[in-house]
């Protein structure tokens, strides 16, 4: 080869790779892989599940060590571990089969609500035995770190006992300096003040009822001045059957009335719809606490059926929108299959 020919060549070469550089950076510049994130949404994706096993009725919480911590309706209360909402690694359980709960022979561990109260990592409880609406109760757990161990502190009151059947889903708030715990499945949502150290039901405190028939798995959250009662509907353990749905009302007050968009009230069962089915999941429901993440942006987890893989119900994640007249919703109004993860820095 000559040398010009050899030069020529080079040039070529040359050419072919920066034509090629440009395309690329072309095409992606002008064809990305998918449209722009809403403004306050991280720029990468995610799926839901956002953990394909068995977790239902999530409660999280973030502790001082910048980790976000889930506990579920489990033998002995899986314990989850994640830094953006997404990314799930289990750390342990929150008993053992000998520290587990036992003031109800043969009954079950559901539905945890976990609380960072005076210096202890605090966890409600209900046990129960499927069926037996009377037996049912809230009991209380303590431990010194977010993964436990839990030491329990036994039991606050049982369905018998402060005569409302089905006492079951608890969950702690405050108010005003004062602890209380709402709680009740399907015979109506209950409240009642607690001790001052969350551990008890307050010596002559009355239980006041602040919701109907059709809910449970109750959680409330203030915004705005405004409290919002999210609680589900319908059948949660159904399998592809079930027909769980997310349902809210909003009220002025910490103990209601808690009304739809219509006005009627959820002590006449009146709700409006936050999540409904869909053709990826059902019985969707029984959700978390709402985490807010480094944008401002609201987001929440939540349990559903996967209707192709439909083993247990798996832990769902979906960002919690408010419309210009304060009522939460989600895009779709139904799970989403893929979405932008939220942002943490």
């Amino acid at each position: 080869m000559t040398p010009h020919k050899k030069k020529a060549s080079v040039v070529i070469a040359i050419a072919t790779v920066i034509t090629m550089v440009l395309a690329y950076c072309c095409a992606e510049t002008d064809t990305p892989p998918y449209p722009q994130p809403p403004v306050g949404v991280g720029p990468t994706r995610y799926s839901n599940p956002v953990v394909a096993e068995n977790l239902p009725d999530p409660t999280v919480i973030k502790a001082p060590d910048g980790y976000f911590y889930v506990y579920a309706t489990t033998q002995n209360t899986d314990i989850l571990r994640s830094d953006n909402l997404v990314n799930w690694y289990r750390v342990g359980t929150a008993f053992s089969g000998a520290t587990r709960p036992n003031w109800l022979p043969g009954g079950g561990v559901w539905a945890p609500d976990i609380n960072y109260i005076d210096g202890k990592w605090v966890l409600y409880y209900s046990m129960a035995i499927w069926g037996q609406s009377w037996t049912c109760g809230i009991g209380v757990a303590t431990a010194d770190k977010p993964e436990g161990p839990f030491t329990d502190k036994g039991k606050m009151f049982r369905s018998d006992e402060i005569d409302v059947p089905s006492s079951i889903d608890p969950f702690y708030i405050e108010e005003g300096g004062r602890k209380y715990i709402f709680w009740g499945s399907f015979k109506g949502i209950y409240a009642i003040e607690l001790s001052d150290d969350g551990l008890s039901v307050k010596s002559g405190a009355e239980k006041r009822r602040v919701a109907g028939t059709a809910f449970e798995g109750t959680y409330i959250h203030k915004r705005d001045g405004k409290y919002y009662m999210f609680a589900s509907v319908g059948s949660c353990c159904e399998g592809l059957k079930s027909t769980y749905r997310l349902v809210v009302g909003r009220s002025d007050n910490l103990f209601g009335p808690y009304v739809d968009r219509s006005g009627k009230d959820m002590l006449n069962n009146g709700f409006e719809v936050v999540i409904d089915k869909s053709d990826h999941f059902v019985g969707n429901g029984h959700c978390s606490e709402i985490v807010q993440d480094d944008a401002g942006e609201d987001w929440i987890l939540y349990h559903g059926v996967n209707a192709v893989k439909p083993q247990g119900r798996m832990l769902l994640l979906d960002r919690v929108l408010w419309n210009d007249r304060g009522w939460p919703y989600v895009e779709t109004g139904k799970p989403s299959v893929t979405y932008y993860t939220p942002v943490f820095n």
